[in-house]
C-alpha cells in the first residue's frame, strides 16, 4: 500500500458517502482545506487520523486496505444487519446471496 492508494480510497469512499471535501474536515474537526491537502497529496493522515477516517466513513481499516471491496460502506451495513439473525435466517440469506452472485 502507498499514500496514492490511500489518497484514491479516501476521496472514493467520500464520493460514495455523498459528503464534499469540505463538509469532511469540518465534521472531522480540521481547517475545511483539510481533506483536499490529503487528496493533493500535500499532506497524510496521521495513524489516529486515519483511524478518525475510517470511522467517519463508516468502514474498518480491514475494509478500507481491501481494494477487491468496492464499496465498504455496504458491506459494514450487511454486517450490522447480520450480526444478531437467526442461524435459520443466516442460511436463507447466505443462500440467497449465492442465487443471486450465480447469476450474469
Amino acid at each position: 500500500m502507498d499514500l496514492q492508494f490511500v489518497r484514491e480510497r479516501i476521496s472514493d469512499l467520500r464520493t460514495k458517502k455523498n459528503v464534499s471535501e469540505y463538509k469532511m474536515s469540518m465534521d472531522l474537526g480540521h481547517s475545511k482545506s483539510y481533506m483536499q491537502s490529503i487528496s493533493s497529496g500535500r499532506a497524510a493522515p496521521s495513524l489516529g487520523e486515519f483511524l478518525y477516517i475510517c470511522e467517519y466513513l463508516g468502514v474498518t481499516p480491514k475494509e478500507f486496505f481491501d481494494a477487491e471491496i468496492k464499496n465498504p460502506m455496504l458491506v459494514q451495513r450487511l454486517y450490522d444487519l447480520t450480526r444478531h439473525m437467526s442461524e435459520q435466517d443466516l442460511r436463507i440469506l447466505i443462500a440467497t446471496a449465492e442465487r443471486l452472485s450465480c447469476k450474469d
